[in-house]
Protein backbone atom coordinates (compact mmCIF):
# COMPACT_ATOMS: atom_id res chain seq x y z
CA UNK A 1 0.00 0.00 0.00
CA UNK A 2 3.08 2.06 0.79
CA UNK A 3 4.29 2.41 -2.80
CA UNK A 4 0.74 2.94 -4.39
CA UNK A 5 0.33 6.01 -1.48
CA UNK A 6 4.38 6.87 -2.79
CA UNK A 7 3.24 6.77 -6.57
CA UNK A 8 0.09 8.92 -6.07
CA UNK A 9 1.97 11.65 -3.99
CA UNK A 10 4.30 11.66 -7.08
CA UNK A 11 1.91 12.47 -9.36
CA UNK A 12 -0.05 14.96 -7.28
CA UNK A 13 3.00 17.15 -6.66
CA UNK A 14 4.37 16.45 -10.43
CA UNK A 15 1.07 17.91 -11.56
CA UNK A 16 0.00 20.07 -9.23
CA UNK A 17 3.34 21.73 -7.87
CA UNK A 18 5.66 21.53 -9.83
CA UNK A 19 6.18 25.31 -12.06
CA UNK A 20 7.01 24.20 -15.59
CA UNK A 21 8.91 26.93 -17.82
CA UNK A 22 7.24 28.43 -20.55
CA UNK A 23 8.52 28.04 -23.97
CA UNK A 24 10.42 31.19 -23.98
CA UNK A 25 11.86 30.73 -20.71
CA UNK A 26 12.93 26.91 -21.84
CA UNK A 27 14.62 28.50 -25.05
CA UNK A 28 16.78 30.85 -23.73
CA UNK A 29 17.84 28.54 -21.57
CA UNK A 30 18.69 26.31 -23.77
CA UNK A 31 21.01 28.98 -26.15
CA UNK A 32 22.57 29.91 -22.93
CA UNK A 33 23.71 26.35 -22.55
CA UNK A 34 24.64 26.27 -25.91
CA UNK A 35 27.21 29.47 -25.61
CA UNK A 36 28.36 28.19 -22.77
CA UNK A 37 29.38 24.88 -23.94
CA UNK A 38 30.75 26.67 -27.41
CA UNK A 39 33.15 29.10 -25.10
CA UNK A 40 34.13 25.89 -22.74
CA UNK A 41 35.14 23.91 -25.99
CA UNK A 42 37.07 27.02 -27.06
CA UNK A 43 38.91 27.46 -24.03
CA UNK A 44 39.39 23.68 -24.21
CA UNK A 45 40.95 24.08 -27.68
CA UNK A 46 43.00 26.96 -26.97
CA UNK A 47 44.82 24.86 -24.19
CA UNK A 48 45.19 21.96 -25.87
CA UNK A 49 47.10 24.40 -28.76
CA UNK A 50 49.29 25.74 -26.26
CA UNK A 51 50.21 22.29 -24.93
CA UNK A 52 50.58 21.61 -27.85
CA UNK A 53 53.20 24.10 -28.86
CA UNK A 54 54.80 24.39 -25.85
CA UNK A 55 55.71 20.15 -25.67
CA UNK A 56 57.07 20.65 -29.20
CA UNK A 57 59.34 23.58 -28.01
CA UNK A 58 60.40 21.40 -25.60
CA UNK A 59 60.74 18.22 -27.80
CA UNK A 60 62.70 20.34 -30.13
CA UNK A 61 65.18 21.27 -27.82
CA UNK A 62 66.65 17.80 -27.38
Amino acid sequence: MKIVDSIKASYTELVYKVTWPTRKELTNSAVLVLIASLILALVVWLMDLCFEKLMSFIYGLF
